[in-house]
């Protein structure tokens, strides 16, 4: 998604935009991968001096609710990038070394999920983790997880 895209999703929403939040938007389409909370803190945190932790979790959190941003749980923790292009339901392939994701889909719920009776679902999260073909002859070399 281009930094345009998300501002002007920001804006359709009602959400105001501000210059933190262009900047936000532009930080997250040209990042090459996943930003934890932290990572954006700690950018932005170098033009916006008074800037919280508490302010940039929670715009994380509004732009996700907003499906802006896409949320994703790592082994070292939660992560962000700018919502792909890809529309409809559908789920990710996220390569552990170089963090290129695919999507995927399929869905897993789309197969006879057994359920507690009266459990009704109304959303769902699947991510598959592993290594791209460019990736994979150095995860078999034993370096590529980072």
């Amino acid at each position: 998604m281009l930094a345009q895209e998300m501002i002007d999703a920001m804006s359709k929403r009602g959400l105001r935009v501000t210059d933190q939040r262009r900047t936000l938007a532009r930080l997250f389409a040209e990042a090459p991968g996943y930003l934890s909370a932290k990572d954006v803190y700690e950018e932005m945190g170098k033009t916006y001096g008074g800037l919280s932790f508490d302010t940039v979790y929670r715009n994380l959190r509004v732009l996700q609710e907003m499906d802006v941003l896409e949320q994703f749980v790592f082994e070292d923790g939660v992560k962000f990038k700018a919502h792909c292009r890809e529309h409809g339901h559908h789920h990710h392939a996220i390569c552990l070394h170089c963090e290129k994701t695919y999507a995927v889909p399929f869905c897993p719920l789309d197969i006879q999920v057994e359920l507690p009776q009266g459990f009704n679902v109304v959303k769902h999260k699947f991510e598959l983790f592993g290594y791209c073909e460019a990736c994979g002859p150095q995860a078999e070399a034993g370096g590529a997880e980072r």
